[in-house]
């Protein structure tokens, strides 16, 4: 009896084993590879920004003493997982997809902390962390009242990240690959997004930021135009990065590429461009906006969820809308 107890008992075990490794191999929608960043939240007021030579509404890179004598300064309201694509993944997880990650971190607290809250939000994390020479990016994420946010970012290992980074296994075994314009940079993190880029199946990318756009401009477009199925933006980098001053010229460029250009407009909506179709999507109305952190990284995981589950360009617009206008009214760039 004992034997025979021992057997069943084995026998559910290889069973349950079986079934965990199918989850675990199971297709991926969508993988996404970024910054893996920790961000740390703080309300400042305009006279912050002024005295520390700050832009509203952009990011800066600074390095880690810079960043910690701003710290010295600020009241901390929250510390989360962060990072832009990292964002997208988690909304993307949250609205029941099959989803991925792939961000540099060292094998230290804020590393620690950056692992567990992607496999709380059930993210798959393809990143073996180990202790490296500069510790885990961190972002101050700076709320003036008005409830724009300005971000100062030290990249950490984040930024150091490589081509023996990538689990090219991962990427094959996903239908879309999701880039930020924040992780494009000369050198390694170069490598690691041709890699990336030539083992999927599907690319679709963020320009991300004005400053990352005006600091690569001929390598994004040449990513628009080449290599990217589906490129987000917003309305000052997309026109930035063909240097115009007119919309209509952001449509008429969309419309000769023949790819998905998907454009947040603010208060004016939000629009998806392919070939002659021009679809819109009018704004959320009346609500009570309290930090737009994650606006553009939340509606970027709406609309991929439509898109990657057959829905209308119509259909997706409008659940990025949704998920944007739900993140506005929270502090934070993740949907508790």
């Amino acid at each position: 009896m004992e034997l025979l107890v021992k057997f069943v008992k084995a026998v559910i075990q290889t069973e349950k084993n079986q079934l965990k490794q199918k989850r675990h191999n199971r297709k991926m929608k969508v993988i996404g590879i970024g910054n893996a960043i920790v961000d740390v939240i703080c309300k400042v007021d305009e006279n912050f920004l002024a005295k520390n030579k700050l832009i509203k509404s952009t990011m800066k890179l600074v390095d880690e003493s810079e960043f910690k004598k701003l710290l010295l300064n600020l009241e901390i309201e929250d510390t989360v997982s962060g990072g832009s694509v990292a964002n997208s993944i988690v909304g993307l997880s949250q609205l029941g997809n099959n989803v991925g990650f792939i961000g540099k971190v060292s094998d230290d607290e804020l590393g620690a902390k950056y692992e567990e809250g992607l496999k709380k939000e059930k993210v798959k994390y393809f990143y073996s962390k180990k202790k490296e020479a500069i510790p885990t990016g961190t972002c101050l994420i700076l709320i003036t009242p008005d409830s724009e946010r300005t971000m100062v970012t030290f990249l950490g290992t984040a930024g150091k990240i490589n081509e023996n980074d990538i689990d090219v296994n991962s990427v094959k075994n996903s239908d879309l690959l999701f880039l930020e314009g924040y992780l494009w940079d000369e050198g390694e993190p170069k490598k690691a997004f041709e890699k990336a880029i030539l083992n999927s199946n599907k690319v679709a990318m963020s320009l991300s930021d004005l400053f990352c756009v005006e600091r690569h401009k001929l390598h994004f477009l040449d990513l628009v135009k080449n290599k990217l199925h589906i490129t987000f933006a917003n309305e000052q980098e997309i026109m930035s990065l063909i240097d115009t001053k007119k919309f209509e010229d952001v449509i008429e460029f969309s419309q000769k590429i023949n790819k998905l250009i998907v454009i947040t407009r603010g208060e004016k909506g939000a629009l998806a461009i392919k070939n002659n179709e021009v679809v819109e999507c009018l704004a959320k109305k009346n609500l009570k906006i309290v930090d737009l952190t994650g606006a553009g990284d939340l509606f970027a995981g709406g609309f991929l969820h439509g898109y990657i589950n057959g829905k209308t360009l119509k259909e997706s617009l409008e659940k990025g809308a949704e998920m944007s206008s739900r993140i506005i009214q929270t502090i934070g760039a993740r949907l508790s």
